[in-house]
């Protein structure tokens, strides 16, 4: 299993759009998201918003994946669900998700033994 991680800023006044946006895919569009995440190796997603000093939003992201390109799959997949997902995450992020995340430094992984 892959662990992808990454922050994304969210454009100041879209955080209810990708509230709104994750409500849908957990929801009414769920067996069609379910089945293009499976198609791309993906086993679970997770979203954060934490508030910034200055009043904006990061986006926090977690995903788990059979390898370290499946989320690049799902957001460059043709399927209708992911183009609908880039728009809309265009829309919130003001960056194309279907490129690359920017580079992330994992600086700490401390496990405490039994």
């Amino acid at each position: 299993m892959t662990e992808i991680v990454f922050a994304i800023p969210v454009v100041r006044g879209k955080e209810e759009l990708d509230r709104q946006t994750r409500e849908e895919m957990a929801g009414a569009r769920r067996a069609e998201y379910e089945a293009a995440l499976k198609d791309a190796g993906i086993t679970r997603q997770a979203v954060w918003h934490q508030q910034m000093p200055d009043g904006g939003t990061l986006a926090i992201v977690y995903i788990e994946a059979a390898d370290p390109e499946a989320h690049q799959r799902f957001t460059s997949s043709d399927s209708e669900i992911s183009r609908w997902f880039v728009q809309r995450m265009q829309e919130v992020h003001g960056r194309d998700v279907s490129l690359p995340p920017l580079p992330v430094e994992q600086i700490l992984d401390f496990r405490v033994s039994d």
